[in-house]
C-alpha cells in the first residue's frame, strides 16, 4: 500500500519501476501559504511540478523564474533548487517525482530542460492538468498511472513552443539506440554495431547518450538485461542457465558474477521473490551505481 507524507494537502510514495523507461515514485498536491518555499537537492530523480493556480519563483543555476497558472516547471536531479510561492498570489500544484532513462529524452523533446525549466503549453493546458488529476484519483493504479504519465508527456510535446523548430537528429538517435537496446538485449550487442548502423562514430555515439540519458551505452545494456533477468527469477520458470542466455550471456558463470556484482545477492538467492521486492533490489541498485558516479 502506498505510503503517505503528513505536511501536504496529499502525498503518496508508489514506487512504480515495472515499466522499462517510465518510473513514478511519488505524488502529490499542495496549495501554497503565501511565501511557503522548498529547497531540493534530489539525487537520481526528476520532480515536475504542474501549476494549476497562482504564482511563485523558481531558482536553478543562478537564474531566478516567475511561473504562472497552467505552467510546468522542473526539478532536475542533482541540482540545488529553490523555489516558493507568491505572497499576494500563492501557487497550487501537483507534483510527480519521476525517473527512468526515457525520461530526460521525452521532456528535452517538450523543450523542458535544465536550462529552460518552465514549459508554458501553447494549447490544452486544461488537458493536462485533468490528466494529472486523473493520476491523484487512481494512484493506486500502477499501470494506469504510467499510461496517463505518458499521456501528459504526448500532449506537452504536441503542445510545446518549440513543436516547430527543427528536431533535435541527436534525441532520434538515443531513441533509436534504446529501442535497439531493447530488443536486441537477448542476444550479443557490440556499441560498434549500434554506431554503424546509425552512421556515427562510437565515440560520439557514447557521449550523446551519456549526456541524454546519464548512462553509458555499456551501463544502460547491462542495467536492462539484470532488470530482465530479475523479472525473469521472480516468475520462478526458467533456470539460471536458460535465463543467462535469455538476457545475453554466453555462460552462466560469467551471468551470476554480473549478477551478483549488479544486485549483491547470487540468481539462486533471488529465485521466486515478489514482484515489490525485485522492484526493490532494481531501486537499490540503480541508487548504488548513482552514488558510485557522483
Amino acid at each position: 500500500m502506498p505510503q503517505e507524507l503528513r505536511g501536504c494537502d496529499f502525498c503518496k510514495f508508489v514506487n512504480y519501476e515495472d515499466s522499462d523507461d517510465f518510473y513514478l515514485y511519488e505524488l502529490g498536491t499542495n496549495k501554497c501559504e503565501p511565501l511557503y518555499s522548498y529547497e531540493h537537492l534530489v539525487k537520481n530523480r526528476i520532480i515536475i511540478h504542474f501549476v494549476v493556480n497562482g504564482r511563485g519563483i523558481l531558482r536553478l543555476n543562478g537564474r531566478q523564474y516567475n511561473v504562472g497558472p497552467h505552467q510546468v516547471f522542473l526539478i532536475p536531479p542533482d541540482t540545488r533548487t529553490f523555489y516558493q510561492a507568491d505572497r499576494d498570489d500563492p501557487w497550487e500544484y501537483i507534483w510527480f517525482h519521476i525517473g527512468g532513462p526515457k525520461i530526460p529524452l521525452i521532456l528535452k523533446e517538450a523543450g523542458l530542460t535544465p536550462s529552460n525549466p518552465v514549459y508554458e503549453p501553447v494549447a490544452c493546458a486544461d488537458k493536462i492538468e485533468s490528466l494529472a488529476h486523473d493520476i491523484l484519483d487512481n494512484y493506486t493504479r500502477q499501470y494506469y498511472c504510467v499510461g496517463k504519465l505518458y499521456e501528459i508527456c504526448d500532449y506537452m510535446i504536441e503542445n510545446s513552443p518549440l513543436k516547430q523548430e527543427e528536431y533535435d537528429t541527436s534525441l532520434l538517435y538515443v531513441k533509436n539506440v534504446i529501442s535497439y537496446i531493447q530488443l536486441k538485449y537477448s542476444e550479443p550487442v557490440k556499441i560498434e554495431n549500434i554506431a554503424f548502423s546509425l552512421g556515427l562514430n562510437r565515440s560520439y555515439l557514447t557521449r550523446l547518450f551519456k549526456e541524454a540519458t546519464g548512462y553509458s551505452l555499456q551501463e544502460y545494456l547491462m542495467t536492462y538485461r539484470m532488470k530482465m533477468a530479475i523479472k525473469m527469477l521472480s516468475e520462478d520458470r526458467m533456470s539460471v542457465s536458460d535465463i543467462a542466455s535469455a538476457v545475453g550471456y554466453g555462460d552462466t558463470f560469467t551471468f551470476s558474477k554480473a549478477f551478483k556484482r549488479h544486485f549483491g545477492r547470487s540468481p539462486s538467492e533471488c529465485r521466486g521473490i515478489d514482484n515489490s521486492m525485485a522492484l526493490g533490489m532494481i531501486a537499490q541498485a540503480r541508487a548504488v551505481r548513482a552514488s558510485e558516479s557522483s
